[in-house]
């Protein structure tokens, strides 16, 4: 028994630079324009049996704009990063540089008061392992670009520290193949 999640990263809700730890504001205009262009390439995924999102402005409104009417799933929440919520790393950098050394070097630590890398990455894996394996069975969900990280690095049991070297852009998408413990990275063609 396997099933299909295939994870598409939120549109953008503001500029890289203007990014903030757990943030949370709606799409830009720039994120709706590029869900409209977009959109002919991943509105099939809303065929899925099962439609998910983060509990996000972002993400539920790049599913709803897609026509998936997902539901929102809490266990897809970006990681509580505690008193750095609504900060740039910048901000955070400037005020606390130990805390995001320890941070960036130690998936175990939450200086923030938040959860670990660790503890982020388990509870995303843990949502993925318990989706329900139909052979066969598709399931989409919109996600924050943190937690798609986390599900890669989960689903390929590579090092925590693997998640700073996962580039995540607006609208990409991947497709994760398997079962509760078994997943395989499954590259597709859009020809």
């Amino acid at each position: 028994m396997h099933v299909r999640v295939s994870l598409v990263t939120a549109a953008r809700s503001s500029s890289l630079l203007a990014e903030r730890f757990d943030d949370d504001r709606p799409l830009d205009t720039v994120g709706w324009r590029a869900v409209e262009t977009a959109a002919h390439g991943l509105v099939p995924l809303g065929a899925a049996e099962l439609r998910y999102c983060s509990p996000t402005a972002r993400s539920r409104a790049t599913g709803r704009a897609l026509g998936y009417a997902p539901l929102a799933q809490p266990a897809l929440r970006d990681c509580d990063m505690g008193r750095w919520r609504g900060l740039t790393l910048a901000e955070v950098a400037a005020r606390e540089p130990g805390a995001v050394d320890l941070w960036l070097s130690d998936p175990r630590a939450a200086p923030h008061g938040g959860e670990s890398l660790l503890a982020f990455i388990a509870r995303i894996g843990a949502w993925l392992d318990t989706r329900p394996a139909d052979d066969g069975g598709a399931i989409v969900a919109v996600a924050e670009p943190s937690v798609v990280r986390a599900a890669l690095v989960f689903a390929l049991g590579a090092p925590p520290q693997t998640y700073w070297n996962v580039d995540v852009r607006p609208l990409s998408t991947v497709t994760l193949a398997g079962s509760a413990g078994r997943w395989h990275l499954s590259l597709e063609t859009t020809v």
